[in-house]
């Protein structure tokens, strides 16, 4: 009770305070960067940085976060990308995904093998090439969307990685990676690759270092659950993972998932790359902020192997 009494004080009187409440009531310091790199998107500290993004930035470094990631990178104006990659890069800080193309969650889209559609992704694909360039990515997502009715699945897979070889082939020569992720029933019903196993099968299929796989926590769990041994079973061709609780897509420690032994899980299998904020924020406001800071702290804060 003290030590809630004390950061919601806090709150109200600058961030500054606020990192050294944090440091003093939980015993965590709160400008030391975490074990792993988690991300975190746009929005998501506005309440002490404010609605500019450049600004969220900065506060996130000092907070101990170096990395970010922004599904709608593509819709920035060109300029406002490359203020964001500039940014980044002086601060030593790294770009996580974006969407690579207009997805259609309602009409089948690559599973069906219409050429004109194909030929519209692949157009996408070489514009988000010069937007990865701008911000300084490496990876982007591809969603080839939901299940054709009246096609076999596996006529609809091979329809999948013909395009994503078409693909792949465009992102290589410019070292960037296409990644493939598990969509739950759920929030995404219909979707022609919903789980790991299904992803796992195409990405080997396309074989190529430009197309891999995004392990999605929060979805896994709603479609499969199973996380470590689905996790062990694929690690080979995952390149990134996105985070979130369940149920309710917030933080970690406001759901089911045990974090701190994922954490530890993905941080002893030596894993370099970026882990996603992409979920919600339990407690609105400035208090809200200041507990997914000290979510993470808790649950970065694990024993290693």
């Amino acid at each position: 009770m003290q030590g809630s009494a004390l950061t919601s004080a806090s709150l109200l009187t600058g961030s500054g305070v606020f990192a050294k409440s944090v440091n003093q009531v939980n015993g965590f310091n709160a400008d030391k960067p975490f074990n792993l790199n988690y991300a975190f998107h746009d929005g998501m500290f506005a309440q002490h940085a404010g609605k500019d993004f450049i600004d969220q930035i900065r506060f996130a470094y000092d907070k101990g976060f170096r990395a970010v990631e922004d599904n709608g990178m593509r819709g920035k104006a060109p300029e406002r990308q490359k203020q964001i990659g500039e940014t980044l890069q002086k601060m030593g800080m790294q770009m996580g995904v974006f969407v690579s193309h207009d997805i259609d969650w309602q009409k089948p889209s690559l599973s069906g093998g219409d050429k004109n559609i194909r030929e519209k992704f692949l157009s996408q694909i070489q514009e988000s090439v010069e937007v990865a360039k701008r911000c300084g990515a490496k990876w982007m997502v591809v969603v080839p969307g939901v299940i054709t009715p009246g096609l076999d699945p596996a006529y609809q897979k091979a329809h999948v990685i013909e395009s994503l070889r078409r693909a792949a082939d465009i992102l290589m020569p410019h070292n960037l990676v296409l990644l493939l992720e598990p969509l739950n029933f759920r929030d995404h019903p219909g979707q022609l690759l919903p789980d790991i196993p299904n992803i796992y099968t195409v990405v080997k299929a396309v074989n190529s270092p430009a197309c891999k796989m995004l392990f999605d926590v929060y979805h896994i769990q709603i479609h499969t659950g199973n996380l470590i041994p689905n996790m062990n079973l694929a690690w080979d061709e995952i390149q990134y993972i996105q985070l979130g609780d369940n149920p309710g897509r917030k933080e970690p420690t406001t759901g089911e998932i045990n974090y701190k032994n994922i954490f530890r899980h993905i941080y002893n299998k030596g894993f370099k790359g970026i882990l996603g904020m992409e979920h919600g924020i339990s407690i609105p406001g400035r208090e809200g902020e200041a507990r997914l800071i000290q979510a993470y702290r808790e649950c970065d804060d694990f024993q290693k192997a």
